[in-house]
């Protein structure tokens, strides 16, 4: 410690020194303690403590320069650079040693405060929340502390010592501002631990920005100033000690804003912040602030940097963790066995256990055996010896000679029982207990159920089961308690076996005739009673102890802890289990002795009464917990007059813990001065598999000291053993368990593979090989193999001994002096990149930040999730009813500091849940194994979640390095050479399919209805349905052209040839008509959805946009909308004065005919097409006369459409093929279309498909957004749908209109859903358009004959691609179902005259089929330009000619904008060919490029989706090279946070890649355009303009 006093980084202590701490008379001690319990309990505030104190040690302080007295240094540390263990046995009593200074208990937190001291400048962003959320529904949430609802636990122990408390900085003087800021900057230099993984935050050197500024005087006061304001944001944490430096400054430094240290401007507060986004946009909001925070957390890489390597076929490989060089390795010699005192042969020691019953029963019968208390603490019942001898023995019979089943006895000797008793009732457990011991039969104690969810009660009826269990014992009270069935029998519980109960209460149990005895045994290897036990997987194993081990056991107790005949001995702990069990129940009735039983319902009543016992019956021996001597700490101020003095052994049961040290120490502290001898604390280690390992001795059996060691955690995490002697601040102090125990023989070895046996200095698990261990796991052999019956190996691999050895799952090390000490449980070891951490040490770190203050009854726990190939350990607590959003945020920070300085390791996720919802074990404490369960499957509500991927995520695979420029002719050459074709493909050629007589005729779209009017005037071309399914509008060939002359001869007069004019319709045969009044008028139509009556405010502001983007002069509507467009709700939305001339044409005058314009070429402008792409970009395409009916023509072609043909339409006429199909292709080819418009859907949601039942339709067109809404609206009433006649099996084609990549799933559950109404599974395809060409593929199957004959393509085919690959702009094929496949649905055939080729999008040159590039296509219906873009003017001038630099440079072609590939198929078309199949992966506009990578949106989505039920619907974008991942949240507010971190964690195993932000919201607040397109663009604008309203925003650390 000495050298960290110089550095200015000392922890402050408001403790007397040691000197003074021994001179302080006994009162004042004494008032010291009650002033600590005072403020632990919030009974006085900080304020007021200090005050007192400082008070009360006044007298005793010398002042030092005048310093207030309170700001003290310290010292008392100075010497513990000390090395090795304090084994020094000459001239030192033993009491004097046990109270060394060098190790006191409570260095842990203090090590805590100085670590915080060191990170108070990294300033994170807090998670946003809704009100509603923080306001929680948990109603146990404000149990009050000690209701039995509550369940304190092992967890409440802090690591006792006060904590560090810090003054506000009031007139004391400030040391130099550089040296705190080198402070700062430098960190800790002297980190012990040299893993890769472990550089502290703390030794970043500062980015350039900071180091230009820095340190120039004013920049110097800035960062200062920031650093006292992040260390003084609590009053808990420790301050810089400024009184042991020379230098002066008066600087006094008021608080400025939370900016960080971090060089970012600091000219904003919170509310006016503006920032710009990536793009330059300024944004001002909450939200962006946040997230710069977040980018400042993240801006120095906290790891080295990563080697940079090539795979040559992309296999992403993820980073190994190179072992360090440098990391600390065991060096002594190798351990040898070490073996226990032998076991004394004692002549009067019994045969058995039943023996010993039954000579004490008859010799002695009068003789205590056990007391039992009720809750208040008053003994209810003594039993005897006698009484427990008569009882048994009653029992016994009965269960043997009066149970039967079809006249057979229900038992026989050897087979199992249940023993179900409340741990309130030890009496009637024990006459239960020994009545099965005497009657032969298997006793299986297990805990009471008391619901039929309890935590783990599922896995216990597992372990009954298989144990074969058919009865249960229990009492009449707990039996009238259990949940009963309507029959009033009890209910069977979830995963139990069918159960008799059986109350073994007197008068259910028969007197034995005179001439019946039990037969009492030596004791023998059959099994004698089953201890259930649970494994880290939550999985229950039953240990099968036999009569043998159980009484060798209960002599090396006995021989160990010096018992004798009638001692009296306070149990505390479960009888039903372990040393409960071994101490409480058999070993006493061995030795006669009398138990007084403290159940653990009094405990939480009346911490004290286990010590208020042993004062009143002056026990000799108590067995305690650690939390049972912290809980009676809390307490002791009520008690003056209790002695221990009559203690002579105190057996602390988890003395293997990490925090049983500094209960065991602060225990001793308080109870010396009430006679408790320091020499009497004795830990002991045990487990279920190998009972008692090792316990210290009672001092008079003249046993070496106990020893302590503090031990470097650097060390530990190697699995090597360091006596700490630089790096203060991660250490572990551990007290050692005594020695082995007599008769054992044991040995430490290697954790993994081969038993090895360890070096001295080396930590590995503890084996045993005693006569007294469990003889195997019932029902598992294999398992057995491994634990009971491991063979340790010597190096050169030749075993130890022939006998085998237990493991015990407890980790340490054989100290000095041959004692044992234990670091940890294989339960609680996490191994995280190489380096062990032991949960329970984590635990006590975040217990040592703020214990009482902020975790509620320090109820944590601490578990390991496997994430991307690595352990990932995740934090749980409880925080108190009234902590505030403040504090946990602030108190998460400190934690994930503490942990990251003090072991070195990250914490992936840290979450908060409300006070008592954190699944309970039977006595308190935390049931680990469900709580992960909980948090794995988004069950565990928390309250508070932080996780920082960022930091503890070291192994992704390396960023992808983009290759020098490889030219696009070497590419072909590349392609060339491996085999692969060049990827292009054409639908059929227009030439030789038709005359082309038809094709001139039908140049111009309104010659063809004007002709189609003369020569078959009533032939129906429309008709539209209404919600009811009824005809509301039809028009023949001559109606729709007499509807046209009308608008146009409206028009003529007013407009010149040319203009624009916006049709504003709903979905009908008005909108036809006018667009080709339009086209005879010589106007250019722009169709326009008409503005949402309900929701002008967001839906007229784009009619608005359009309007005037296309330079309409007028605008053609209903006299509805007309009236809406000029009403006062629309003048809030826009500005209403400014529309165009806006007429109605519901009632249009009969004018005399006009004259039809004639364009003069077919290259005129036909009409616009406007649409919103998915990235929020307004753009109108300009069709020509000639482009117009060239996409007719081609429709016309693949979906051979005629007159005579009626095809059904469900979609939007506003834009793209959906435009075509409505207005264009009816009239072009003659077919009858049925027109349904989709928003008549959400009223009636199977109207379309009646529509195609009805109609007998054999092609059929939608969108994905109606396939949505049938499969969602229709999935249940598909029987329904029959019973009214609907068949679907006239249906031949399908086709889905889209801009994106097919929807697989959905048109899979579509086709699934409605197979049972006659839809053929072939029946469902896809189209693909896009702007620059609406139609590219249109997929027409044929079924049947018509396939052989027709001119119709194969079915689509679905390939399986690597989604690795495809990241790298790769295809590679891979089977169904292999790991990392993404199924992609072909899009559609290519149409007769489009040509298709795949570019690179940077060199345009064109790619192979193997490659994923841009789709190019070339075709005569090719839009002809933009009309114009809003929003991104400069783009785009090549979308529409762009030639390739490389192979056919001649052919120009347009440029989708979307990514995808061509495969040549296996099948051939009717030509003969084979058949090329485009895919199309998504648009290019939308991908994200992370770590060199490119990603598409969909698939991650489609990962978070599946993370968890209530995910609705999810979208995710980047923000300067953040993704944010925002999911729909469809169920209570209280799962929100659950999403966080399951959302994390797929996205990391499956892409891996980190999420920056979760943002959870309400169903419906993504934007979904009118095809069904997800707009990740507008979400982000609303995400960064603070406009979402989230339920729950998480910044990922």
């Amino acid at each position: 410690m000495a050298e960290r006093t110089s550095t200015g980084l000392l922890s402050m202590m408001l403790e007397p020194t040691p000197a003074v701490a021994m001179t302080l008379p006994a009162e004042v001690r004494e008032k010291l303690a009650e002033l600590e319990l005072e403020l632990s309990e919030g009974d006085i505030t900080q304020k007021g403590y200090e005050k007192k104190r400082s008070k009360l040690l006044a007298p005793y302080i010398p002042q030092i320069q005048g310093v207030d007295p309170s700001l003290q240094i310290d010292n008392r540390i100075q010497a513990s650079s000390q090395a090795v263990l304090p084994v020094s046995k000459q001239n030192k009593s033993r009491a004097a040693n046990a109270r060394d200074e060098r190790f006191r208990s409570d260095l842990h937190t203090e090590a805590v405060q100085a670590a915080l001291a060191k990170y108070k400048e990294r300033k994170m962003p807090m998670p946003s929340k809704r009100r509603s959320v923080l306001v929680q529904s948990s109603v146990e949430a404000c149990t009050p502390p000690d209701t039995s609802s509550a369940s304190e636990d092992e967890g409440s122990l802090r690591r006792q010592g006060r904590l560090p408390t810090s003054t506000p900085y009031q007139g004391h003087s400030h040391p130099t501002v550089e040296h705190w800021f080198n402070r700062v900057i430098q960190g800790s230099s002297t980190s012990s631990s040299a893993s890769s993984t472990s550089s502290h935050p703390g030794g970043r050197s500062v980015s350039n920005t900071t180091t230009h500024a820095a340190l120039n005087a004013n920049a110097t006061a800035t960062a200062l100033a920031d650093l006292m304001a992040h260390t003084q944001l609590d009053n808990h944490s420790a301050p810089p000690d400024v009184t042991g430096l020379s230098e002066r400054s008066s600087l006094h430094v008021e608080r400025p804003h939370a900016a960080s240290v971090r060089g970012v401007s600091r000219n904003y507060n919170h509310h006016t912040s503006v920032m710009e986004t990536a793009d330059g946009v300024p944004v001002n909001s909450r939200v962006s602030n946040k997230i710069q925070q977040l980018l400042n957390t993240l801006k120095r890489p906290k790891r080295p940097p990563l080697r940079e390597f090539f795979v040559d076929d992309f296999e992403e490989l993820l980073d190994v963790q190179q072992p360090d060089p440098n990391q600390p390795r065991p060096e002594g010699q190798q351990m040898s066995p070490l073996e226990g005192e032998p076991l004394g042969v004692v002549t009067n020691w019994p045969p058995s256990l039943p023996a010993a019953l039954q000579k004490w029963g008859t010799t002695h019968p009068k003789s205590p055996c056990l007391t039992a208390l009720d809750n208040a603490g008053k003994p209810v019942y003594t039993l005897t010896y006698g009484k427990l001898w008569t009882r048994s023995q009653k029992l016994a019979y009965t269960l043997l000679n009066k149970l039967s089943s079809r006249n057979e006895p229900l038992l026989i000797p050897g087979d199992r029982v249940a023993l179900v008793f409340p741990n309130s009732d030890p009496v009637m457990f024990m006459v239960a207990f020994y009545g099965c011991l005497l009657a032969e039969l298997v006793p299986v104690p297990i805990e009471v159920p008391l619901t039929r969810k309890d935590a783990g009660s599922q896995q216990i009826g597992f372990l009954l089961g298989s144990c074969g269990v058919t009865l249960a014992l229990t009492t009449d009270a707990c039996q009238k308690g259990l949940p009963k069935a309507q029959t009033g029998e009890v209910v069977t519980f979830k995963g139990w076996p069918r159960l008799l109960w059986f109350v073994t209460d007197g008068k259910h149990v028969a007197k034995p005739p005179k001439d019946w005895y039990p037969s009492i045994r030596e004791a023998s290897n059959d099994i004698a009673y089953i201890e259930y036990k649970t494994s880290k997987e939550g999985s229950t194993m039953g240990i099968t102890v036999s009569h043998s081990a159980m009484l060798a056991h209960c002599q090396a107790l006995t021989q160990a802890c010096g018992y004798t005949e009638a001692e009296t001995i306070t149990n505390v702990l479960d009888f039903k289990r372990e040393a409960g069990l071994w101490h409480g129940v058999l070993t006493s009735v061995m030795n006669r002795m009398h138990v007084i039983s403290i159940p653990y319902s009094l405990m939480k009543v009346n911490p004290l009464s286990w010590i208020q016992k042993v004062h009143m019956y002056k026990a000799r021996v108590a067995v305690v917990k650690s939390r049972d001597m912290h809980w009676s700490l809390l307490a002791q101020r009520d008690q003056r007059d209790i002695s221990l003095s009559s203690l002579r052994m105190l057996i602390v049961a988890d003395g293997a813990n990490p925090w049983s040290i500094s209960s065991c120490d602060a225990f001793l502290n308080v109870f010396q001065s009430r006679g408790l001898r320091p020499e009497v604390i004795c830990p002991c280690a045990s487990s279920s598999e190998a009972m008692t390992v090792a316990i210290r001795r009672p001092p008079e059996m003249g046993v070496p000291p106990p020893g302590k060691a503090v031990l470097s955690m650097s060390g530990l995490s190697h699995s090597v053993i360091r006596v700490d002697t630089e790096e203060k601040l991660s250490v572990l102090t551990v007290q050692d368990v005594g020695q082995v125990m007599p008769g054992a023989l044991v040995c430490v070895v290697r954790v993994e593979g081969t038993p090895y046996l360890c070096k001295t200095d080396e930590v590995g698990e503890i084996c045993v090989s005693s006569g007294c261990s469990g003889l195997a796991y019932y029902g598992l052999p294999g398992m057995t193999k491994n634990i009971f019956e491991t063979i340790p190996v010597k190096s050169t691999g030749v075993p130890i001994s022939n006998r085998p050895f237990t493991k015990t799952s407890l980790l340490g090390f054989v100290g000095p002096d041959n004692l044992v000490f234990v670091v940890g449980k294989m339960d609680g070891l996490m191994v995280v990149s190489g380096r062990r951490h032991n949960a329970d040490d984590v635990v006590a770190t975040a217990l040592a930040v703020e214990p009482m203050k902020f975790v509620y009854r320090g109820r944590i726990a601490v578990f390991s999730v496997s994430v991307l190939h690595d352990e990932r350990i995740v934090v749980v607590a409880e925080q108190r009813p009234d902590a505030s959003e403040e504090d946990s945020f602030q108190w998460m920070s400190r934690v994930l500091q503490a942990i990251d300085s003090i072991h070195q390791v990250g914490v992936y996720c840290l979450a908060l849940v409300p006070a008592n919802t954190l699944p309970k074990a039977p006595l308190g404490g935390i049931h680990i194994s469900e709580t992960k369960q909980r948090f794995l499957e988004g069950s565990l509500h928390p309250c508070n979640v932080l996780m920082c991927p960022h930091t503890c995520v070291t192994n992704l695979p390396k960023p992808r390095q983009k290759q020098p420029e490889v030219g696009p002719a070497s590419m072909i050459v590349g392609n060339l050479v491996a085999g692969k074709r060049i990827a292009q493909a054409c639908g059929r050629d227009l030439g030789q399919l038709e005359d082309n007589d038809q094709a001139r005729k039908f140049l111009y779209i309104h010659d063809v209805l004007q002709w189609r009017a003369q020569a078959t005037p009533d032939h129906p071309l429309f008709l539209v349905l209404n919600a009811k399914g009824t005809v509301a509008s039809t028009a023949s060939c001559l109606q729709l052209h007499k509807r046209a002359e009308r608008v146009a001869a409206a028009l003529m007069g007013r407009l010149n040839t040319g203009d624009h004019v916006a049709l504003v319709y709903p979905p009908g045969i008005d909108l036809i008509a006018t667009f080709y009044g339009c086209l005879y008028a010589g106007c250019v139509p722009v169709t326009v959805r008409p503005p949402h009556p309900q929701n002008l405010a967001t839906t007229l502001p784009t009619v608005k946009m359009i309007v005037e983007v296309s330079k309409s002069v007028c605008i053609l509507t209903t006299q509805a909308i007309m009236k809406l467009l000029k009403s006062k709700e629309a003048a809030a939305a826009v500005d209403i004065k400014s529309w165009p001339t806006v007429l109605d044409t519901d009632d249009l005058p009969r004018k005399k005919n006009p004259q039809i314009y004639k364009p003069p070429t077919p290259e005129m402008l036909a009409y616009l097409d406007f649409s919103v792409s998915t990235t929020g970009i307004l753009a109108g395409v300009k069709m020509s006369h000639a482009a117009t009916s060239a996409l007719c023509r081609s429709i016309k072609l693949q979906c051979e459409l005629y007159p005579s043909r009626q095809i059904a339409i469900c979609l939007d006429p506003y834009c793209g093929l959906g435009l075509a199909l409505w207005c264009l292709c009816s009239v072009y080819s003659g077919h009858q279309s049925i027109l349904v418009p989709p928003l008549e859907l959400e009223s009636n949601a199977s109207l379309w498909l009646t529509a195609v039942s009805q109609y007998k339709v054999r092609v059929t067109f939608c969108s994905y957004s109606v396939m949505e809404m049938c499969t969602k609206g229709l999935g249940s009433q598909t029987e329904a749908l029959r019973l009214r006649n609907v068949n679907l099996s006239c249906v031949r084609t399908c086709m889905v209109v889209a801009e994106e990549r097919p929807r697989i799933t959905l048109t899979q559950s579509f086709s699934k859903i409605f197979k049972d109404l006659g839809l053929s599974p072939r029946a469902v395809s896809t189209t693909f358009g896009c702007r620059v060409n609406v139609a590219i593929c249109l997929q027409p199957n044929r079924l049947g004959k018509l396939a052989e004959q027709g001119t119709a393509g194969p079915d689509p085919t679905t390939v399986y691609v690597d989604m690795r690959a495809l990241r790298h702009d790769r295809v590679r094929l891979v089977e169904r179902g292999s790991p990392h496949s993404l199924p992609l649905m072909e899009s559609g055939k290519i149409l007769p005259g489009v040509k298709v080729i795949i570019a690179n999008t940077e060199t345009k040159g064109p790619l192979g089929d193997s490659h994923l590039g841009e789709v190019w296509v070339s075709s005569p219906h090719n839009a002809t330009g933009y009309y114009t873009v809003y929003g991104e003017e400069a783009l785009h001038a090549d979308h529409f000619n762009t030639k390739l630099s490389f192979g056919d440079t001649q052919t120009v072609w347009a440029r989708t904008g979307y990514l995808g590939f061509l495969r040549r198929t296996e099948l051939t078309d009717a030509s003969g060919e084979r058949h090329d199949a485009l895919y199309v992966v998504g648009s290019l506009d939308e991908t994200l490029e992370l770590r060199g990578m490119r990603y598409h949106p969909i698939d991650i989505e489609t990962s978070v989706i599946r993370s968890h039920k209530s995910i609705a619907e999810c979208a995710v974008f980047t923000w300067t090279n953040l993704l944010v991942v925002v999911v729909e949240l469809e169920g209570s507010e209280q799962e929100a946070l659950d999403l966080v971190a399951l959302v994390t964690n797929v996205v990391l195993e499956e892409h891996y890649l980190i999420v920056g932000v979760v943002v959870v919201v309400d169903p419906g607040v993504i934007p979904i355009n009118s095809r069904g397109e997800k707009q990740r663009m507008h979400l982000r604008d609303g995400f960064l303009a603070d406009q979402l309203d989230p339920i729950y925003v998480a910044y990922n650390m």
